[in-house]
């Protein structure tokens, strides 16, 4: 398993130069590092002196980089689909559409992405994947989409099993399966095709909220347009569970306001790479682990107490909505919204009170 880092920042703040920045700095550290970078355009090429391909090309001693070509990946995504297919029902019938000929619909980016970043992870080839994302929102909402996925599974689900259909179907799904399908299930048939995809929801939901696993860093210039997105990126990023460990300054230091409104996270100013070259920028970048592991948690739970908090910087009670439907507690805040699953102690229990407290959300139960 690698650590997944991405950088945060509005369009024109330097993301793609502070990545590959700590990429050369965990590969002169001795760790393998894949840079995967969004842009197909031929600028970051550009930016590292060597055209970039759809395969991981060695850059230097343990960095590769590599383009997310979406053609090219649904091409191989098709083909794994292909391969279920014909592992699963006795006469398959996508083996006349060829993944070469599949165009890319708009949204397909982000779900190619993250199984891109699925299969890198698990191939134990790297020890850190840097994401470099086009847009800093998108990369939020496409490392929320275990979380959302999941709870669509579990939510719809539900609702057919106990609908009028879903009860009128269940004595004909297993003979019909048995008779379509090359396998016998057994048990709840409803289980069996959501059950794989779920525990790999369910692993990219616990990679993604755990910072040994996957972190962002902000970054910014001291403008207020820069300061503002980068806020807004902090708590949005709190919505999907992902740890944000520290801001990098590009092209000045921040006033004592803008210091103040990144607290509690620590902030470092970062020289020019075209004015002092990567070695300054390299020197002056911080261990991300170090600094993912000292962050504030995006969610805690205090059975005992009957509470939650949730560590929502940037907005305040006026921006946040909160609704609770059974076991599961509905957090709106900005443009994104969290179904929070609570734990089996706190489950059945109803919202007592909810008050904001050093920049967290505590939500309190009867």
């Amino acid at each position: 398993m690698a650590l997944i880092l991405t950088y945060l920042g509005k369009g024109g703040c330097g993301s793609t130069t502070v990545a590959i920045t700590a990429a050369k700095q965990r590969a002169r550290a001795g760790q393998r590092v894949l840079l995967l970078i969004q842009d197909v355009t031929p600028a970051p090429g550009l930016l590292l002196g060597q055209p970039l391909g759809p395969e991981p090309t060695e850059l230097d001693n343990n960095l590769w980089v590599m383009q997310l070509q979406s053609a090219k990946l649904l091409e191989q995504s098709w083909d794994e689909v292909k391969t279920l297919e014909a592992q699963y029902l006795r006469t398959p019938f996508l083996k006349a559409v060829y993944g070469q000929e599949l165009g890319v619909m708009p949204g397909m980016d982000s779900a190619l992405t993250l199984n891109a970043l699925r299969q890198f992870d698990g191939s134990d080839r790297y020890d850190v994947i840097i994401y470099d994302g086009t847009d800093a929102l998108a990369t939020l909402r496409m490392l929320g989409m275990p979380e959302i996925l999941d709870w669509y599974l579990r939510r719809f689900r539900g609702v057919f099993q106990q609908s009028d259909v879903g009860r009128g179907l269940s004595p004909f799904l297993q003979p019909m399966a048995s008779a379509v399908l090359a396998v016998d299930w057994s048990g709840d048939v409803l289980d069996q095709p959501t059950g794989q995809v779920r525990s790999q929801l369910e692993e990219g939901r616990q990679a993604v909220t755990n910072p040994n696993r996957v972190a962002a860093f902000l970054v910014t210039t001291p403008t207020a347009g820069a300061v503002a997105t980068a806020r807004y990126l902090w708590g949005s990023a709190q919505q999907i569970g992902l740890t944000v460990g520290g801001v990098l300054v590009n092209h000045g230091v921040l006033d004592t306001e803008q210091v103040h409104s990144f607290a509690p996270l620590p902030q470092v100013p970062l020289p020019s790479v075209t004015d002092q070259g990567w070695d300054a920028a390299i020197e002056a970048l911080p261990d991300p682990a170090q600094w993912a592991a000292a962050a504030p948690r995006p969610v805690s739970v205090d059975v005992a107490a009957k509470s939650v908090r949730l560590f929502l910087p940037s907005f305040d009670k006026t921006q946040v909505k909160l609704t609770q439907y059974g076991p599961e507690v509905t957090i709106e805040a900005g443009d994104q919204r969290r179904n929070l699953l609570l734990p089996q102690a706190l489950q059945g229990k109803a919202v007592a009170g909810a008050k904001f407290q050093d920049q967290h959300l505590v939500i309190s139960f009867s």
